[in-house]
This record gives structure tokens, C-alpha cells and sequence, in this order.
């Protein structure tokens, strides 16, 4: 054929989509979604980041929370108090708040228990900071952790509990989620024969919105191995904590 006769229909052909002129978080997604695994508001997602995507993952929620501004009708080019409001949001949740959604878990060296202790371990109370996945405003309070070491566990420096809660709970979290994902990690990295663990918070979005009741906060539990079996030793670690409140 003349390449200078072409068919009317080419002309609506278009090119194939450089993947690389994507959205960022597009393929990201479209790496998960490939190994069909999920990607949950408390996931973590760092094995499907390639290098450098974070600081492109950075400018694309900066541009979109600016038309989230722009959509609140606030004047960020005249508003000298939100010129740089979206930049300071993104930077908030991707490398800040919810920074254990994108990174990988923090290192933890472990060491043989040499010794076979196996008597009571409790650290806390921990400091925790996280956002409720519901309205993204900020969760406030503490945990405790009880542990029954035995001969074959891994024992880790105290610092690496409160290192590897806040990996945990740096994402959009529900408390209740929170502390599974947390006693879960901990079973895998320690091996104990029992693990406790026990988390009291405040939650803003009944503070700040809703029904705005300050004084209400919320306590649960996760009990693992010997401290759900063994009715005295739940009853031990329980009365400790309370003496430390």
C-alpha cells in the first residue's frame, strides 16, 4: 500500500501509554494488584516501592491535596498561611504519620536467650501516635507488652519495642487491628511461649468531631499462648501495668 494512502481509522489509533508518564502510585498499585496481594489502609507496601518513587509518590499527593484546597475554595496562591500547605501534607503522610505504610520494618538484632529465662517480661508503657483509618484524625496513648520467654526465643533490646510499635502504628490504623498486627510481629520476631499486649488511646475523631466526648478513650487486649491459657499469669501482668498507670 502507498504509504501515503492511509486507512481513515488509523488516525484514531493512539500510541500505547508510556508507562513511565503514570502516576506514580499507579504502578505501584498495578505491582500489587500483579502479585495479588492487598494494600489496605494499615499495610505495608514497601516491597512493591522501587527506588526514588518515594519523592515521586511525594509531588503527586502534593499536587492532588492542592485541588483537595482548591476544592475547599481556599486562596493558596494569596493565603500566605497555605502556600506551601500542600507540600507540608504530603510530606506529613508519606515520610511522617503514615511512613509504616511505605518503609520497611525497622532492624532488629536478635540474641539467643543464653540464660533460658523464662520468667515475666513487661515494657511500657510505650508511647504510640497513629490516625484513625475512618477520618484519618490522630489516635494518642500507650501499650504495654508482657512477655514468657523460653529457651528458644529471640531476645531484643528494649528500644526495638517501642521502634517496631511505631512502625506498626505509623498508618491509617483501628485500635483493634493495631495490636493483632503488633502481637503478630512480635510472636514472629521473639518466639515466646506467651505474649501480652494491651494498648489504652485516645481517639480525636470522637474528640473533634461526632459527639465530641473528650473524657471517653478506648482499652483492649491481645492475649497469645500461656497468658491466654493460664488465668494467673494474665491476672499477674494485668495487676503489674494497672501499679504502673
Amino acid at each position: 500500500m502507498d504509504p501515503a494512502i492511509r486507512n481513515p481509522c488509523e488516525s484514531n489509533v493512539k500510541p500505547p501509554a508510556d508507562p513511565q508518564q503514570e502516576p506514580v502510585s499507579a504502578r505501584i498499585r498495578a505491582r500489587i494488584q500483579k502479585a495479588k496481594k492487598r494494600f489496605f489502609a494499615n499495610d505495608n507496601i514497601s516491597a512493591y516501592i522501587r527506588e526514588g518513587e518515594l519523592d515521586d509518590l511525594l509531588s503527586e499527593v502534593e499536587g492532588k491535596f492542592r485541588e483537595v484546597l482548591k476544592s475547599l475554595v481556599i486562596d493558596t496562591e494569596a493565603d500566605h498561611n497555605t502556600q506551601d500547605t500542600a507540600k507540608r501534607v504530603a510530606k506529613m503522610y508519606v515520610t511522617e504519620v503514615f511512613r509504616g505504610r511505605y518503609t520497611d520494618a525497622p532492624p532488629v538484632t536478635e540474641f539467643p536467650n543464653a540464660s533460658s529465662l523464662n520468667e515475666l517480661m513487661i515494657v511500657g508503657p510505650i508511647t504510640v501516635r497513629s490516625a484513625c483509618s475512618h477520618h484519618f484524625c490522630p489516635i494518642m496513648g500507650r501499650l504495654w507488652i508482657g512477655l514468657m520467654p523460653n529457651e528458644h526465643s529471640n531476645l531484643i533490646g528494649l528500644s526495638k519495642y517501642s521502634r517496631l510499635a511505631e512502625w506498626v502504628m505509623s498508618r491509617p490504623q483501628i485500635q483493634e487491628e493495631a495490636i493483632t498486627q503488633l502481637a503478630d510481629l512480635l510472636m514472629e520476631k521473639v518466639r515466646p511461649d506467651g505474649l501480652a499486649v494491651v494498648m489504652e488511646a485516645d481517639h480525636f475523631c470522637m474528640h473533634w468531631r461526632g459527639v465530641k466526648d473528650s473524657e471517653t478513650m478506648m482499652i483492649n487486649s491481645v492475649m497469645r499462648g500461656s497468658f491466654l491459657k493460664d488465668h494467673t499469669l494474665r491476672a499477674e501482668f494485668l495487676s503489674l501495668i494497672k501499679n504502673r498507670t
